[in-house]
């Protein structure tokens, strides 16, 4: 009968023993330079945002800041049955779908015309990318008195150079004047991701059905059009956010009037004109559920766009 021998098992050795905490203490070296920038981002935006969504349950007059009572949900009933704030909303509704159809439209038009090669390709990008450098205010001041003044502005001067009539385009078509300000300095946004969307297309493909006797049209409406659905996609998502949150044009063009205050705009007027800061807090802490959500969509078309970029390659 043999005797069956089992081998000790071999301690741990100072090595492995040191070898999880070291790990732990890289990862934490790795993490710690970004911790400021996390304590500031939080301490600049959330903290102001918990503080926003506090006040919103209060009935708070800044006027008379003794009388303050809790109220609940009271300031949102409010805000969603007002008739001025369901205005404000319907208003952003269409500001927002008009600057982003036409924008979509436009520079998908001037990224079909850059994806072709000219000379002064490189110039004209340049130029069209121009708008969406300015600053928002400097943009609204700019179409407000370059273009629309009624007694020197560009658009009346070429009217009156040719015999035309010499409207107030703010007053009669004051919406529309907001509209094609923010369409112009967002038409090089859109045609900057439509633009990377249209290069980044399978050639190999495009080459294979025109050799078929595929005509511009249809390569552009059964190949093009197709591949470029989330770029338009994330484009109308990312435009959609900045809209709804537009404040400089609105102010600095009409000051609200003339049935153009958006729903920021009503929230600057109850803020700081009406002084009802539980009020405004309220309209305040819906706009940024609103973009919230517009944001999670926006972020899911980002990452299927990266998975189908990981894809090919």
């Amino acid at each position: 009968m043999t005797a069956t021998t089992t081998a000790p098992v071999a301690a741990p050795s100072v090595h492995t023993q040191k070898k999880q905490p070291s790990s732990r203490m890289r990862a934490w070296a790795t993490r710690a330079p970004l911790l400021p920038a996390l304590i500031f981002m939080i301490a600049v935006t959330q903290l102001p945002f918990v503080a926003t969504l506090v006040i919103s349950f209060f009935d708070w007059n800044s006027l008379y800041p003794d009388a303050r009572s809790f109220t609940g949900f009271g300031n949102y009933t409010e805000v969603l049955t007002d008739a001025a704030l369901r205005k404000s909303v319907w208003t952003t509704i269409l500001l927002t779908v008009g600057v982003v159809l036409a924008s979509l439209v436009l520079g998908l038009g001037l990224a079909l015309l850059l994806d072709r090669k000219f000379r002064g390709r490189g110039l004209v990008r340049t130029l069209l990318i121009a708008p969406f450098l300015v600053v928002p205010v400097a943009a609204a001041l700019l179409w407000k008195h370059v273009l629309y003044n009624p007694e020197y502005g560009l658009l009346n001067g070429l009217l009156h150079y040719v015999g035309g009539p010499q409207p107030d385009w703010i007053s009669n078509t004051p919406l529309l004047a907001i509209e094609a300000s923010l369409v112009w300095q967002w038409t090089p946004f859109m045609m900057l991701i439509l633009l990377a969307g249209l290069q980044s297309r399978d050639h190999q493909q495009i080459e294979a059905a025109r050799v078929d006797g595929a005509s511009n049209w249809q390569v552009f409406r059964y190949l093009t059009l197709p591949h470029l659905r989330r770029y338009l996609e994330l484009g109308a998502l990312l435009g959609s956010i900045y809209i709804v949150q537009n404040f400089d044009a609105v102010f600095t063009i009409t000051s609200g009037g003339l049935g153009t205050a958006n729903l920021p705009y009503t929230v600057y007027q109850t803020f700081y004109q009406a002084h009802e800061n539980g009020l405004a807090s309220a309209a305040g802490v819906l706009v940024v559920i609103g973009s919230i959500i517009i944001a999670t969509f926006a972020l899911r078309v980002v990452s299927s766009l990266f998975r189908e970029e990981v894809g090919r390659a």
